[in-house]
């Protein structure tokens, strides 16, 4: 697959390195050479290079946007993303991405408008991740939290503490057949495990559960976390985008402290937000006394979304000292990711990863509704929607041999969510919730996707 990328910077950059892993050809536009060289230089990235306005039609005929399966416009420039795009496909690009800033761009109603423009998807990197925050504070007790499908299935991740109840125990005595949940992956300091039924989760693991909404209560009684209280009030350090989004976006039973050290973004956040559950502070939200004074120990949770990664990590440590236990930290550098978990920091945010799972969803050939990326864990999430004729349909799910680093933890029929289990028959129609290690989520394409006429029994075939 060729794919061109507009923009190398950190979100360039990380989805060439990502992209790079899975034998994509694939060109990166940047008028910077110092931006392009740290990319070559790096020796992580097997890519090509060239430095031009990506919004020049030379330019963009040099990188080949006429054989582009698909062009991604990720610079800082939200007009000059839109831009990019436009033209790539009006010069015979397959599909397109655009970076915006705005938040009114993603707005559901104005999709057709932007596809009208040659443009098949926006990403606003910062709503994403306003999002992801609010959903993860429902549950004060859990590190990560997905509802697929409007709540269908539940997708949970959870750290493992002495109070759990299915510590050391193999989990084919956890997850029996009928049971109304199961373990799709565990995260065990710098490892990633699809677990298999003789596999036991340990103190510190991170589990991630699939269920469904009427067995959260029971999750919650397993890992042992009933005494987590939920999440009212919450304080922010940092008043940037994200913060702005989760302000507008905020369920009212949540009241909101906003500490910027900036005054005069304090002043345009009063201005943007008229609420009087929101109070915006000015203040450095690493200081303790100031945490202190400003009521940190009356709220729930804890969000640390300044641009500094360091200063974010110090502020959820903070944080903690003084009690509160939910914790949510912006780091933007991949390379604090497990620092931070290892700190025990709670829930972690990064943007990069987050745009890189909405894009990485665009490459694949299948019907795929939903994708993300696991931060911590190095493991991808996708929705996929099984179609009439294709491989996953034909047999029971054990009878597929499905390739190792892979399992399934539900589907949806219907509307409604279901665990899954080896002696399972999916049905065309049904969205399937697949788990793979990194890298190998393409791989499902095959099972999937609408085989071509008469390759389905060469494919039955091939596994059985």
């Amino acid at each position: 697959m060729k794919i061109i990328i507009a923009g190398a910077g950190a979100v360039g950059s990380h989805l060439a390195q990502l992209l790079s892993r899975d034998n994509q050809d694939i060109v990166v536009i940047d008028e910077s050479q110092e931006k392009t060289d740290a990319l070559t230089e790096s020796g992580s990235y097997d890519l090509m290079t060239i430095n031009t306005p990506p919004s020049t039609i030379s330019g963009l005929k040099e990188a080949g946007v006429q054989h582009a399966h698909l062009f991604i416009a990720v610079t800082p420039d939200e007009n000059q993303n839109i831009t990019c795009c436009m033209l790539a496909h009006a010069l015979g690009a397959k599909k397109t991405v655009a970076r915006v800033d705005n938040a009114e761009y993603v707005e559901p109603q104005y999709l057709e408008l932007f596809r009208s423009m040659g443009i098949d998807s926006l990403i606003y990197p910062e709503v994403l991740a306003a999002k992801e925050i609010l959903e993860g504070l429902k549950h004060s007790w859990v590190r990560q939290y997905w509802e697929i499908e409007q709540g269908a299935l539940i997708m949970m991740g959870i750290k493992l503490r002495e109070t759990a109840r299915i510590l050391d125990v193999p989990l084919r005595e956890l997850c029996p057949t009928d049971a109304p949940y199961h373990i799709v992956v565990i995260k065990r300091d710098n490892d990633t495990i699809i677990p298999g039924g003789n596999d036991m989760l340990l103190l510190g693991d991170i589990a991630y559960f699939v269920t469904t909404r009427k067995h959260i209560s029971l999750i919650r009684q397993l890992v042992g976390k009933e005494e987590y209280a939920d999440v009212k009030n919450i304080m922010i350090a940092g008043g940037g985008r994200i913060s702005a989004q989760m302000a507008r976006m905020k369920p009212d039973w949540i009241n909101m402290r906003i500490v910027e050290r900036s005054e005069e973004r304090c002043r345009q956040l009063n201005d943007l937000l008229e609420n009087d559950d929101i109070v915006v502070l000015h203040g450095d939200g690493r200081d303790t006394g100031t945490l202190v004074d400003e009521g940190i120990k009356k709220c729930q949770a804890f969000a640390a979304l300044t641009p500094e990664t360091e200063t974010n990590i110090l502020a959820c440590l903070a944080a903690k000292r003084l009690g509160v236990r939910k914790t949510v930290a912006l780091v933007e550098n991949m390379d604090y990711v497990n620092m931070a978990e290892k700190l025990d920091i709670g829930t972690i945010i990064n943007k990069k990863t987050i745009a890189a799972s909405h894009i990485y969803q665009m490459m694949l050939d299948a019907d795929v509704a939903t994708m993300k990326k696991l931060t911590i864990a190095n493991a991808d999430v996708a929705e996929f929607v099984a179609l009439e004729g294709s491989l996953i349909t034909e047999k029971a799910i054990k009878d597929l041999h499905l390739p190792d680093g892979v399992t399934l933890g539900g589907l949806i029929r219907d509307k409604v969510g279901m665990p899954i289990n080896g002696s399972t028959h999916v049905q065309p129609g049904d969205s399937v919730v697949v788990f793979a290690i990194d890298g190998l989520i393409k791989k499902m394409d095959q099972f999937f996707r609408k085989p071509e006429k008469g390759l389905v029994s060469k494919l039955i075939n091939k596994i059985s």
